[in-house]
């Protein structure tokens, strides 16, 4: 029964797509169970680059089925254009599967969205804009549209009527924007249906089976987890749980099954979007990180904010999700630093802090302690084993692993499928 849950221990951006895509081709499913569109997982294979946005990962390995779990929110128009461009690059997308359960995003969450954003002006959350949050919230209070919806006329349009209802009112008169034809969005989600069917399943219900019968399963979460609802930096987070226990409430899989937790972790740290960075930098070795890392969103295009590690959120981030192990990816981005700064602490009204300070305004105001750790300047990028590294590689990676609180079983060395070490199997 071995079911893997691979999820970002920070900020999100830290290579999730390069470590699903290494462990695609031993595995039988791939399983999305958080998040939107709103999530880019850059893939490299050898001299092929592919940006999933909505897609798990494991659709590039030939022999795995790829899940789009019940915790997903589906943008349909998205979904069909991801499908279409791997398509045309001779992909075989066929063997995808989506819940009936998860949740559509509509044309009327995106509007809400964009609005809302732009309303709150200088207190805004830094959203991408594609309607996660709205969609989220018609789940929660029970006005959304699910996949299944698309198979009955009847109860559809009743859904985007009660949606609807409250939306048009708060549109017209606090956004003065127009209102939204149900019968118009009806028509738009309907035209969707056939499309989607090959697609639709019981997908709680393959998985568990597929457990049962000893096949291997790893749950892919998006963005990370400082972006958790409940254990993020709230309120500039998401709006799901891409922790560990999402993965059982987002596929349907009880925690019992789980059997091994990775958190990918950056050999630096970066984030998109508002809210609090302790290790942030905005002077030269801020810009060098952004540039060689190539710290460019894969789905909002934007340039990410970079800072050194930060082990005190690592610590965090292995507390809260149970972490087995750790996959550092981009260590060959700190290559030519002479020392390379480490956080290990937080001062916080004076007060040295080691572990993630639960209040908001603590965390707003904590500043770094860094320890230096001595660099290198040799290329990396061929390394095929820990030993291959310079020892100043290997000390750092150590002491990372030391700080952080779990192994660190692969090291991403380069972008490519096969620029990594692996010191210990995940499976």
């Amino acid at each position: 029964m071995p079911a893997l849950v691979l999820l970002g221990a920070q900020w999100g951006d830290e290579g999730k797509g390069k470590a699903t895509d290494l462990l695609g081709g031993s595995v039988d499913y791939v399983v999305r169970y958080q998040g939107g569109n709103n999530a880019g997982h850059t893939v490299v294979v050898g001299d092929q680059k592919y940006a999933l946005h909505l897609l798990p990962s494991g659709i590039l390995s030939p022999g795995c089925t790829p899940v789009i779990g019940n915790g997903v929110v589906v943008d349909p128009s998205v979904l069909f254009s991801e499908l279409s461009g791997l398509n045309e690059r001779g992909v075989d997308t066929s063997k995808l599967l989506i819940s009936g359960n998860a949740h559509i995003i509509t044309p009327y969450n995106v509007t809400v969205d964009k609005v809302t954003e732009r309303f709150l002006g200088k207190r805004k959350i830094g959203t991408t804009g594609r309607g996660i949050g709205p969609t989220y919230a018609d789940k929660i209070n029970r006005v959304g549209i699910r996949v299944q919806d698309l198979y009955d006329e009847s109860i559809l349009t009743q859904k985007v009527e009660a949606a609807l209802d409250a939306k048009n009112q708060m549109l017209t008169k606090l956004y003065n924007r127009r209102a939204i034809a149900v019968g118009q969005v009806v028509e738009e989600l309907l035209g969707y249906a056939d499309k989607l069917a090959p697609y639709v399943a019981d997908t709680v219900l393959v998985l568990n089976q597929a457990l049962d019968d000893d096949k291997v399963v790893l749950f892919e979460g998006g963005q990370g987890t400082l972006l958790d609802i409940d254990h993020g930096t709230y309120p500039f987070v998401t709006s799901s749980n891409p922790t560990a226990g999402g993965a059982c409430t987002g596929a349907g899989v009880g925690p019992t099954k789980i059997s091994r937790v990775i958190g990918i972790l950056k050999a630096y740290t970066t984030r998109v979007g508002a809210g609090p960075f302790p290790t942030e930098l905005f002077d030269e070795d801020g810009e060098a990180l952004r540039r060689i890392g190539g710290e460019r969103g894969v789905t909002t295009g934007r340039d990410r904010r970079c800072g050194w590690f930060d082990a005190v959120i690592a610590r965090y981030a292995t507390r809260v999700n149970g972490l087995t192990d750790f996959f550092l990816t981009k260590l060959d981005v700190l290559t030519g630093w002479e020392q390379i700064p480490v956080c290990v602490a937080y001062e916080i009204d004076g007060k040295r802090v080691e572990e993630l300070p639960y209040s908001q305004s603590d965390f707003h105001h904590a500043k770094p302690v860094y320890e230096m750790l001595p660099g290198w300047s040799e290329d990396i990028s061929k390394a095929k084993s820990f030993s291959d590294l310079p020892k100043n590689a290997q000390a750092y990676v150590k002491a990372l692993e030391e700080m952080s609180g779990a192994p660190i079983s692969a090291i991403g060395v380069g972008p490519g499928r096969d620029e990594t070490i692996e010191i210990n199997s995940f499976l």
